[in-house]
């Protein structure tokens, strides 16, 4: 991880779950289940990344330079686009507004569950078990809802001629 800060959040996270889950347990047992936690905590970290960034450079790319403002939520700045001082051609303006019309109308299309865990994990930036918890599911089930949200919502867009 080139990032400190998100390396020193993973490192908090995996100490917080090995206390919360292996705190009874003798010390010598500790050194291997936090490797074997941090192992998992980086690995879900890049995964994360992955499809993240695939979402916000799917978004992103459909809103103009926005400067200082590129740690917005892309779809906020989609929509404040045509508030923006950029002088977009009428064209341009109909297009954006007709994609980000396809897009919301393709998440709203997605299963409940695949919605939920789609909204939750990439908008709201819950972690897998954050996530679980507030679905009332496993990891895995968020994990595999959110698979399937990404591939339904790239397959659809790519179906309505959205090209990025």
């Amino acid at each position: 991880m080139r990032e400190t800060e998100a390396a020193l959040d993973v490192v908090q996270d995996s100490m917080m779950r090995l206390s919360e889950r292996y705190g009874d347990r003798a010390a010598e047992e500790l050194p291997p289940l936090f490797q074997r936690i941090l192992q998992n905590a980086i690995r879900d970290w890049f995964r994360r990344q992955k499809v993240r960034s695939l979402w916000v450079t799917l978004f992103s790319s459909l809103a103009p330079g926005r400067g200082a403002e590129d740690d917005q939520d892309p779809l906020e700045n989609l929509q404040a686009a045509g508030d923006s001082n950029r002088e977009d051609t009428p064209p341009e303006r109909l297009e954006r507004s007709q994609v980000i019309e396809i897009i919301e109308k393709e998440i709203s299309e997605l299963p409940v569950r695949q919605r939920e865990a789609f909204i939750m994990r990439y908008w709201e930036e819950l972690d897998v078990s954050e996530t679980a918890k507030a679905m009332g599911c496993s990891e895995g089930s968020v994990k595999t809802h959110c698979s399937r949200a990404t591939r339904a919502l790239a397959a659809a867009l790519r179906a309505k001629g959205v090209t990025l």
